[in-house]
């Protein structure tokens, strides 16, 4: 059955205004090029959309030819502005765009840890990240809470796939939940939303990021936790309970003990988890440049490592297989076949097999086979069950330790699995939460402002 006139005027505006949205301004004859429709036509949308204070001219086509130059068309980027927030444990993030994703303030807050075991400290810390919210709102030139159309927020947790709302999960500060509420009660007329953070920085590394030529493909997120986002055909995947990716609760050998329901300490997260890094690093003769959180302390760490390591690899290589004191690691041995580490003692604290000191140059190198040793053994329980033919290491550790640890976890999978697996290093890094935050809002808010009209 052919679409009513009023259908089709629908599509079509929204067909025009995706391609205003993905390139920027056009001119008429431009949109008629690119959605193959008549002049007329096109005319008409133009004069509707314009109408309508969706689009606007904003200048003139370079174009050399006779008569005028042709007009040049674009959203009306300044009709709504859009805020992204990034919640993490100790700290709050806040980028104010406009409709087309112009970047027009941000800024940020730290909170400290012990804000969130009282009450009192509680409603302190929801607060300051409203304000933040508030006065960065105001930077950007939306004052007032019915200027900013949308807020999308990034945080950890699940999110209720029913009621689309952060879950009360054990582990996560009680603010992060309230911090929902009070920005919708702060912008009552702003549409809020809440999506976990791996999720959203999934949807940034398939939009901007390393996975944009990937229809399927999952990322693991290394941070101060750890955690995945499944993407299956162009699409995320959540799952029954919201709980897709929930990787920090796999059980992995070489841990003191199974996770619990309240607790994944036993769990992957063990292994992989910034506090854990941190360790191994320490194992391994290295420490950070200064006092830190485990976060930033376990990202640098690994950066510096894979920086220096890149110039290295092959005379570090070498010995390995050649230097009495670095011997190679003994295939098959422990509950890491491909790396040759062990449990230590009666500790849960995973070491080399061959415990002679390593010689300083390569130091570095066999701090990241031994995390590329850790980050393969739950890639490799990923890639067994969904075959995604691409993982993306993000995260601020993921990110930090670029080509040289993805390299490492890529020839590891090659060892432990038959199914090709591509790993690639996130360019986003911890970032990709606020752009998946601001591309999520934009999407939101363009579906309410470019909604079909009675024209």
């Amino acid at each position: 059955m052919p679409a009513s006139p009023s259908t089709a005027r629908a599509i079509n505006d929204r067909l025009a205004l995706t391609l205003l949205q993905q390139q920027g301004p056009l001119t008429a004859g431009q949109l008629k090029q690119l959605t193959g429709l008549s002049r007329p036509t096109v005319a008409d949308l133009v004069e509707r959309l314009t109408v309508s204070g969706l689009i606007a001219v904003v200048g003139e086509s370079g174009e050399q030819r006779r008569g005028p130059n042709a007009r040049l068309y674009g959203i009306v980027a300044d009709r709504a502005c859009l805020a992204a927030v990034d919640v993490r444990t100790e700290s709050v993030s806040v980028l104010v765009s406009d409709l087309v994703g112009r970047v027009l303030a941000e800024g940020s807050v730290p909170v400290g840890p012990e804000a969130g075991k009282a009450p009192a400290g509680e409603a302190a810390v929801v607060e300051q990240a409203v304000e933040l919210v508030e006065r960065t709102a105001k930077e950007a030139g939306a004052a007032g809470g019915g200027r900013l159309h949308t807020v999308g927020i990034g945080a950890p947790g699940l999110i209720d796939p029913a009621s689309g709302e952060l879950r009360d999960t054990a582990g996560l500060p009680a603010w992060h939940r309230r911090l929902v509420a009070a920005l919708q009660e702060r912008f009552p007329e702003a549409r809020v939303s809440v999506e976990n953070e791996t999720n959203l920085a999934a949807l940034a590394e398939q939009q901007e990021g390393v996975a944009r030529d990937r229809d399927t493909f999952v990322l693991l997120w290394l941070g101060h936790s750890c955690g995945a986002a499944v993407v299956l055909d162009g699409s995320l995947r959540r799952g029954a309970s919201g709980g897709t990716g929930e990787i920090g609760f796999l059980p992995v050998p070489g841990t003191r003990a199974l996770p619990s329901a309240t607790d994944c300490a036993g769990g992957y997260h063990s292994l992989v988890g910034a506090s854990a890094i941190a360790e191994l690093a320490e194992e391994h003769g290295l420490q950070p440049a200064g006092p830190t959180d485990p976060e930033s302390a376990a990202a640098s760490l690994v950066r510096d490592a894979a920086r220096r390591t890149d110039e290295g690899d092959e005379t570090c290589q070498g010995r390995r297989e050649t230097d009495g004191g670095l011997a190679a690691p003994q295939r098959g041995a422990g509950p890491y076949p491909i790396g040759g580490y062990r449990r230590v003692g009666a500790t849960s604290r995973i070491g080399p097999a061959d415990d002679r000191q390593p010689h300083p140059a390569c130091i570095e190198a066999r701090f990241l086979d031994a995390l590329a040793d850790r980050i393969a053994v739950g890639v490799a329980a990923v890639v067994a069950i969904l075959d995604p033919g691409c993982v993306v290491l993000g995260g601020e550790i993921g990110s930090a330790g670029g080509a040289a640890l993805a390299a490492r976890v890529e020839e590891r999978l090659r060892r432990m699995s038959p199914l090709a697996t591509e790993v690639r290093a996130s360019a986003l890094g911890g970032g990709a939460v606020l752009r998946g935050a601001l591309l999520t809002a934009r999407e939101r808010a363009q579906d309410v402002l470019f909604a079909p009209r009675d024209r």
